[in-house]
């Protein structure tokens, strides 16, 4: 059953961190897979995850500085995972099923923002190869593990950003003019078009998907901006500290994907758009208002963009 996209009074909000919202839920003998969980808010997702009791396989990019940056973590191991190399998303997939473990919680954290003109593989732009193909082609690998269990969750990592463009069908890859924000803002409303799709495949299974804004916060994702920039947008001031008042922690960013992992309040449902610890609302299509756009949650447009998926990356567990 479609899940309404409307506020369910979650008791949380955009202060929330992770840990409060995993207050009183164990995951002991639970697995989660955090892509880009090493850093950011993946970071605080899966101190949290790890901190109620989860196993958590963190796949990585750059394995030792990932190894590094969850050093005295317990309950966690690290793989590598290269989202933009769908043979590496093949790889990584072939080494976790040969484990014969189930997966509880998939969340497609890792990802990339307004980083200059790249092509991968057969011609793809990075950001949409990254941030939205190279999950597409996770989860579909991972399926197996994901729908043997109780009840698995796939969360994925959209953005505010995704109000800025709709999938652009007829320029994808921007051979046209490139421009770095649309590029990102068209992954994102990749990545909440994804969730709708991926529930609607996987609810007979028990699998139901979420997508979510974590809010603003300055992590890691920002390297590819200089400092004029972000001043100039009013996020930090001239000695590089938070200036705008709705920025929030890494750990308050996290809580919104950790809630949608595990929050028993969501049991039955999915294929919604989540922020700030609750089912977003709707917000039609102002870009300047709250919640997620409706192009974001249009059922035609997450199909059309599962069977292009599909087709590029020659993947699809339902086929």
């Amino acid at each position: 059953m479609t899940t309404p996209q409307k506020p369910i009074g979650s008791g949380f909000g955009a202060r929330s961190t992770a840990r409060e919202v995993l207050e009183g839920i164990d995951l002991t003998g639970r697995l989660a897979i955090v892509t880009g969980g090493y850093s950011g808010i993946g970071l605080e997702t899966t101190r949290a995850l790890a901190g109620a009791g989860a196993r958590v396989v963190v796949p990585a990019r750059r394995p030792e500085s990932a190894r590094g940056g969850l050093d005295g973590l317990e309950g966690v191991e690290v793989d590598t995972l290269d989202l933009s190399d769908l043979d590496s998303v093949a790889a990584f997939a072939d080494r976790f099923l040969a484990s014969g473990r189930s997966i509880d919680v998939l969340i497609n954290n890792a990802g990339v923002m307004g980083c200059p003109h790249q092509k991968v593989g057969p011609g793809w732009e990075y950001q949409f190869a990254t941030n939205h193909l190279g999950h597409f082609a996770l989860v579909n690998r991972l399926w197996p593990a994901l729908s043997d269990g109780t009840g698995a969750r796939v969360v994925s990592v959209s953005s505010g950003g995704h109000h800025g463009s709709a999938i652009r069908w007829d320029d994808p890859w921007f051979a046209r003019g490139y421009d770095r924000w649309a590029a990102y803002e068209q992954s994102k409303m990749a990545n909440a078009l994804f969730a709708i799709e991926a529930d609607r495949r996987g609810a007979d299974t028990g699998v139901r998907a979420f997508s979510l804004h974590p809010g603003a916060i300055l992590t890691p994702l920002q390297r590819h901006m200089t400092t004029d920039e972000m001043v100039a947008k009013g996020w930090i001031d001239a000695d590089g500290n938070v200036a705008d008042p709705t920025f929030k922690t890494p750990e308050q960013g996290a809580a919104t994907q950790v809630w949608a992992a595990t929050s028993p309040d969501l049991a039955g449902m999915g294929g919604v758009y989540c922020e700030d610890v609750d089912v977003a609302v709707l917000a039609g299509t102002d870009p300047d208002r709250p919640g997620v756009s409706d192009h974001a949650v249009d059922p035609e447009q997450a199909a059309r963009l599962w069977r292009f998926s599909a087709e590029l990356t020659g993947v699809d567990a339902f086929a």
